[in-house]
Order: C-alpha cells, then structure tokens, then sequence
C-alpha cells in the first residue's frame, strides 16, 4: 500500500503556486539531468507557477544555477536557486563579521570547494589541530573512507572546535548511481567524536523561512515541496506546515513501499502526495 496518493504534475499545478523543488534526485544527478524535468519546469512556469530550487549544497545558488544550465535546463524554467550555503552565508555573515579575519578555518568539501569560507574572510589550515572552524559542505565519499574523514576531524572536535555543516544530506548519490556517504555523515562523525555541529538546510526550519520570504508573504497551503528524500525533503516540508510530494527517482529509487513506510515512520513525517518521476 503507497504511504501517499499517486498524482501527476497536472493535478498538482491546479492546487499550488509555488514549489520548491529539489536538485539532486529529482531534476538530476551527476550523471546528468534527468528525462523531462526541465521540460516539467518549463511547463510550470508557463502557468504562471513560480519555481525555486532548494537544494542542501554548500556552494550558493548563483553556482549552482550556472552548473544547472550546463547540464541542459533553461533557466526560464525557475525563478531563484536557495541554498543552504547560502543561507549560512546570510546568517554567518552577521555573526562572524568582527572576527572573520583571524579565524583559521577547515573545509571539508568536494572538489576543494572553501567558497563560503572565502566569502567569509576565514583563513584556510589543512590541518585541525590549528583549526578555529570547521565547515562541511561536501562529501567525496566515493574516493576517501568515512574513517578517513574522522581521523582527520579528531583533533578538532576533540578541542570543540564548532562545526558548520552547511548540506545535512546524510547519503549522496554518486557517478553510476551509487550511493555513498554524504556531507550531513561525516559532520554526524564530527558530533560522535565529541565536536559541536550547527546545521543549515534541509530539514531544518531557517532554510524554508527564506525561501518563504522570497515569495511575499504567499499562504504555507498555496506551496508544495517536492524531493526524493523523506528525512530531508519530506520531514522538512512537514516542520515548516508545507504540504511535499516524493519523487520516486534519487536516494530511494530502489525502496519498496513497506521500506518508504518505515522511513516514514523513523522522520515522523509522511509525503502528501507520490509522483514516480518530476515530468509532465
């Protein structure tokens, strides 16, 4: 039996007027973009629907959007790209302004990404015994055991060294459609060594203030979530008072329906609504 209601984007799009929709699982992975998701974008958007990605990334949404396009879509088809890393940037900005320049910072990111701690003025160490800040923004799990990354991580968290985590995605879906640990697991590591961690984004409550607040004071019941993750997308919509639809593509493409259940039941949160793929 289906934890929610099958539906179709048709049906959807009658009901709401804005959605805020998920990147990695649902429009695409790294393999590319998935088929019809950026015609499904289109679509809305010609119905006057207005479209903002929200997507638990490190990097911020400008890059995000640009790498959005590269992998095919149009960017008529969404009206902003909202970040977790951009959302600790708003916040962190305010808060680590007086002392951003004698702050030494880690990053633990993909690709050696340190935008945000770029953008925040903090010093780079490579190494956490020196380190005053830790930010986690990105997994290379594929390549580089999480035993790797705890090692690593102890000498800060042994000093309680806060730690950012600026994208809690617990797995990642990898090249080939393997799934490996994410950013959100190995600051989960950080935490068990003894480290403090602060989250940004999804399913945390800030991230879905501020794309609110992109949309004008708009009614919670006139906005739909959509992803492919319960614990991230789904548990989120429901703590923000968001109705979500689950896409069956991304991190539970395999999950039987007793399996999506007791995921369900482990969130404390249940989808509204069940599309097998975002399309038209």
């Amino acid at each position: 039996m289906n934890i929610a209601p099958q539906t179709n984007l048709a049906t959807l799009a009658q009901r709401y007027d804005a959605f805020f929709v998920d990147q990695f699982g649902v429009l695409r992975d790294d393999d590319g973009a998935y088929p019809g998701t950026n015609a499904a974008l289109l679509h809305l958007k010609a119905l006057g629907k207005t479209i903002i990605i929200l997507s638990n990334s490190g990097r911020s949404g400008d890059y995000n959007a640009e790498r959005l396009v590269r992998f095919g879509f149009d960017r008529a088809g969404f009206d902003r790209f909202l970040t977790s890393g951009d959302v600790a940037h708003a916040i962190l900005a305010g808060e680590t302004a007086d002392h951003a320049g004698n702050t030494r910072c880690l990053t633990i990111s993909s690709g050696g990404d340190r935008n945000l701690a770029d953008r925040l003025g903090f010093e780079t160490v490579e190494d956490a015994a020196l380190a005053d800040i830790v930010i986690v923004s990105g997994s290379e799990a594929e390549r580089i055991p999480l035993s790797t990354y705890r090692e690593r991580l102890q000498p800060a968290a042994q000093r309680g060294v806060p730690c950012y985590c600026t994208n809690p995605d617990r797995h990642k879906l990898a090249k080939g459609g393997i799934t490996v640990p994410g950013a959100g697991s190995i600051a989960l590591a950080y935490q068990e060594l003894g480290g403090p961690v602060r989250w940004f984004g999804k399913p945390y409550p800030t991230i879905y203030q501020h794309a609110r607040a992109l949309l004008n004071d708009m009614a919670a019941d006139r906005i739909l979530c959509i992803g492919d993750s319960i614990e991230h997308d789904i548990a989120g919509a429901a703590s923000a008072g968001i109705a979500s639809c689950l896409v069956r593509t991304g991190i539970l493409s395999d999950s039987s329906e007793s399996e999506l259940a007791a995921i369900a039941d482990a969130h404390g949160a249940r989808p509204d609504f069940l599309m097998d793929r975002f399309t038209t």
